[in-house]
């Protein structure tokens, strides 16, 4: 029953923040599947925005490597952008952003952006430890060298995060067909729905050697 218990926590989505990782400029030519990863973290921010949820963005070393690609257009969500907070620390789990997650009482955070193996990597263990629920995109994670991605994924689930897709964990987060906005939110989806497939399988299929899997 313990071991149930803990396991319907990690996969749950209370008071939920967003967390971009890095999505820079100077990545561009460097990471693999980089126009996938952006286009799937567009619309991540779109299902923020829709959804109210809180974004909390890093810049690695944002003088040597530039500022986050300016599709995401974070400045669009408002008050929903709670930060973008320049850093060195590989993991986004600074003491800006903590403070930040205290602010909001977040409990759950779904992470995207890149390195797999280095930056997301870094920050879902400390916010495990932290005692957060933990949702790394994983149509929404790249490395440079994409055979990083799997073996960092599947030890961040060892670990116990949830490993997701973008599609799944939107429908999670809203919950019922019954809600005010739904309609925009099936909408939305059905718009994405090519850019969800190729994304699918340049960043999951690729990467896990076999059809993508819902772990939810």
């Amino acid at each position: 029953m313990a071991t149930v218990q803990l396991m319907l926590k990690q996969r749950s989505l209370i008071k939920p923040a967003f967390f971009v990782c890095d999505i820079q400029e100077r990545f561009r030519s460097a990471i693999y599947g980089f126009p996938a990863l952006v286009q799937t973290s567009k619309r991540m921010i779109e299902f923020a925005r829709l959804l109210k949820v809180p974004v909390i963005a890093t810049e690695q070393n944002p003088r040597a490597l530039g500022s986050t690609v300016e599709e995401l257009d974070l400045a669009k969500l408002g008050d929903l952008h709670a930060g973008t907070f320049p850093k060195t620390k590989f993991s986004m789990v600074i003491p800006e952003v903590q403070s930040k997650l205290q602010e909001l009482g977040a409990q759950s955070i779904v992470i995207f952006g890149i390195e797999s193996h280095v930056c997301v990597f870094q920050t879902v263990l400390e916010l495990l430890e932290a005692g957060y629920s933990v949702h790394v995109v994983a149509d929404a994670v790249s490395s440079c060298n994409k055979e990083e991605v799997p073996l960092a994924l599947a030890s961040l689930r060892q670990a116990g995060a949830v490993i997701t897709t973008s599609e799944s964990l939107a429908f999670q987060l809203m919950g019922d067909a019954n809600s005010p906005n739904f309609k925009e939110f099936s909408a939305l989806v059905k718009a994405e729905k090519q850019h969800i497939s190729s994304s699918l399988r340049e960043l999951v299929g690729e990467a896990s050697g076999s059809s993508p899997k819902s772990s939810l």
